[in-house]
């Protein structure tokens, strides 16, 4: 993109509603997105900064008077500097505290919208980072009622999770004049940012409102940074900021906004969704029009639901994607037919297996098979349909060299050439000569079998009536000729159904071999998902650990027991994950051991019957001889 398109906008009845414009550009990114966006107050130099990370000097609006110039959220998507097949999307948003706004909720979706949406957010100010700062950002304390996780549960809080997939957060603090010092001692600017951040003991009102906001920030934003920049020229300038010449702007500013640029960089993290499914600019421009319609209809959103959304578009696309490769490799072909079963087999499993990695490279979440299974079944159906076109392709062959072949005798048939003495066996050499001709001619022809067949039968006919005509043989030569007829009509019949036969076990082995191929890249697939699941829950942890490190640190004894009871629900959960695949190996060995040892009684069972019925027969021998010895 050369410049920047509006994104999320609203419409005459004041809801927001996405831009069709920039869906249809996301639609055709099909590379992973790092997606930065910049919320703040407004008129407070957001746009600069987000020029400077596309790399230009100009292009989303700078305003120049009092009043907000971004409205909604603008996009612009640019190659990323740093990772290649990776695509930059920088996302502006409308500024916010903005009097001339009717709806009072229109500023917390626009910072509800740029958490969701991006892997990096941005937060602008000016001045310090002092209490008025924190409490400028209040939009985080609503963010637990404006999101949610789960859909199962409508009342439960579930920000604990929020962890997981809250993009990383950058406060820029514009027009910094202070020093960095506290207590006397040099500071970096994280550690300014971590001072200002940090919690009062105490549960008096006051001190649980001062705390509240920076609890959210510290909960929700455990990976935090901070870049302090000075003014960037003198106060009758900043209003032309864009349009200045290098000379005219601070090189300290230079400094500060280069630094700025290349830790974004080189440090955003490509979007994922909560399973940790990579997002590329066709899922993002999915991701926005699912919670832009859930939030102009009221609703909150919920990023199980977007997630299950997703899943189901791509899924569908994923299919027909993959029969996509699969029809117009198979098309192609189609222009050699007919071919034989194997080479036609042959292709039918690359392309089967092609399919299906184009479907598990889009596909997401199909936990139960059902989309792989309805291509499955597809291309079943389509290589169904491939191979009757080229069994007609076939037949046309066949009956064609047939007919070229057999097209002297035919005519010699209509002159009458074969009514005469002798006119039998000299019909008989024709169709041996045809025959022989023919099997040289089709003999890799999957129908040469089976056309062949019809065509002797065919034949047959001609050749009953020249042998009953036939002067020269006897009566019984006559039945012996017809009884080796029938017997060579039979053996070609018996050829014919075994070649069927043959194909259909052959057609079946590829199908066999295809399944095999799907079922293992299944398995793989289903390992990186639940990779990417253990990923993201250390990740988690990982981040919750170094909170409550920070929290035993600064004696909030209190808090840190509750992110305990948070770590552990989060090892309990990656730890039921990592059960569930040992559960599996576990009730398949058991379901092994129990048949064998159903194998074992049953054997056992049998032995004791036996072994039983020859007792019995014992004594039954004995009871017979003593009958006998009392009868004596």
């Amino acid at each position: 993109m050369d410049k920047p398109v509006c994104f999320i906008d609203t419409d005459s009845a004041g809801k927001l509603c996405v831009q069709q414009s920039a869906l249809q550009i996301l639609e055709q990114i099909q590379q992973p997105v790092v997606v930065v966006a910049v919320v703040g107050l407004y008129r407070t130099g957001k746009s600069y900064l987000m020029n400077r990370l596309a790399g230009k000097q100009t292009g989303f609006a700078l305003g120049s008077t009092i009043e907000s110039k971004t409205k909604g959220i603008w996009m612009w998507c640019v190659s990323h500097p740093t990772n290649a097949g990776t695509t930059l999307v920088l996302l502006d948003t409308e500024g916010l505290g903005d009097v001339d706004k009717g709806d009072p909720k229109h500023d917390t979706n626009i910072f509800s919208l740029a958490v969701l949406l991006s892997s990096t957010l941005v937060y602008n100010s000016r001045g310090t980072i002092d209490n008025k700062a924190v409490m400028d950002l209040q939009y985080v304390t609503e963010l637990s009622e404006c999101i949610k996780v789960k859909s199962s549960d409508e009342d439960a809080d579930d920000s604990s999770e929020f962890v997981k997939f809250f993009p990383s957060f950058i406060w820029a603090v514009r027009d910094f004049t202070l020093e960095l010092k506290i207590d006397g001692k040099d500071v970096t600017e994280d550690e300014y940012l971590e001072f200002a951040l940090k919690l009062k003991p105490g549960t008096s009102r006051s001190v649980m409102e001062y705390n509240f906001p920076r609890e959210c920030i510290q909960k929700f934003f455990p990976s935090r940074k901070c870049f302090t920049f000075p003014f960037p020229t003198t106060p009758e300038n900043m209003s032309r900021l864009g349009s200045l010449d290098s000379a005219d702007i601070s090189s300290e500013f230079f400094k500060v906004t280069d630094h700025f640029c290349q830790f974004v960089s080189h440090d955003s993290c490509v979007k994922r969704l909560k399973d940790g499914h990579t997002v590329t600019g066709r899922v993002l421009g999915h991701l926005a029009k699912t919670y832009v319609d859930t939030i102009s209809s009221g609703a909150v959103p919920c990023l199980e639901n977007a997630v299950i959304a997703m899943a189901m578009i791509e899924n569908e696309a994923a299919v027909k994607e993959g029969l996509q490769v699969y029809q117009s490799g198979m098309e192609k072909l189609k222009g050699s037919f007919p071919l034989e079963l194997k080479d036609v087999s042959s292709k039918h499993q690359h392309l089967s297996s092609m399919a299906t990695q184009a479907f598990m490279k889009r596909s997401f979440r199909d936990t139960d098979g059902k989309y792989l299974k309805s291509l499955e079944e597809k291309i079943i159906q389509l290589f169904e349909e491939y191979l009757y076109q080229n069994e007609q392709a076939s037949k046309k062959r066949c009956e064609e060299i047939l007919s070229s072949l057999s097209a002297p005798m035919i005519k010699n048939l209509k002159k009458g050439f074969y009514a005469k003495r002798g006119g039998y066996d000299l019909f008989r050499k024709n169709v041996e000569d045809i025959v022989k001709k023919y099997n040289s001619q089709a003999n890799k022809e999957i129908k040469a079998e089976e056309i062949l067949e019809e065509f002797l039968k065919q034949k047959s006919v001609d050749s009953n009536a020249i042998l009953q005509t036939d002067k020269k043989l006897t009566e019984k030569e006559k039945k012996i000729k017809e009884e080796k007829e029938k017997a060579a009509l039979l053996k070609q019949e018996i050829k014919a159904k075994e070649e069927k036969q043959r194909q259909l076990e052959q057609k079946m082995e590829a199908e066999r071999q295809s399944n095999e191929e799907r079922m293992r890249q299944m398995k793989d697939k289903m390992d990186e998902e639940m990779k990417l699941q253990r990923e993201e829950a250390e990740r988690a942890m990982d981040r919750k650990l170094r909170e409550q490190a920070d929290l035993l640190q600064k004696s909030f004894k209190e808090k840190a027991d509750v992110m305990r009871q948070e770590i552990e629900e989060l090892k309990r959960q990656n730890a039921e994950s990592n059960r569930a695949r040992e559960f599996a190996v576990i009730l398949e060995d058991s379901v092994r051991r129990h048949e064998e040892e159903v194998a074992m009684m049953m054997q056992q069972q049998r032995r004791e019957q036996m072994m039983a019925r020859q007792q019995m027969a014992i004594q039954l021998i004995h009871v017979r001889s003593s009958d006998e010895c009392c009868i004596s």
